[in-house]
């Protein structure tokens, strides 16, 4: 059974399950089985599934490309906010302070 086992191994390197393997190897077998290594190693060697395709290559990753930046915690109400540096968040800088219209008021 030595010599059986990188067959078995060839197998589970295609992605096929232990299940499936042991389902292969033992549905309707002869009866009488005169030779059952020879059987085994048939079945083995001619019902081999097809290799796994390869897996794609992954895109090389660029410093700071396509990431957003990073957490930052608003000087004015401590509220997490993404920006490239610390400071306040768009509600304390732009806060009450316009009307409907966008036009700061005068108070």
């Amino acid at each position: 059974m030595n010599r059986l086992a990188p067959s078995v191994v060839d197998w589970l390197e295609r992605g096929a399950a232990p299940a499936a393997v042991h389902r292969t190897l033992t549905a309707d077998l002869p009866v009488p089985m005169k030779h059952p290594a020879g059987v085994i190693a048939y079945r083995l060697r001619e019902l081999l599934p097809p290799p796994l395709p390869a897996a794609p290559a992954s895109p090389p990753v660029t410093a700071g490309a396509h990431r957003p930046p990073p957490f930052q915690d608003c000087d004015g109400c401590e509220r997490v906010f993404r920006a490239p540096e610390p400071g306040r968040c768009r509600d304390c800088r732009y806060g009450p302070t316009t009307t409907t219209s966008g036009v700061a008021s005068a108070a």
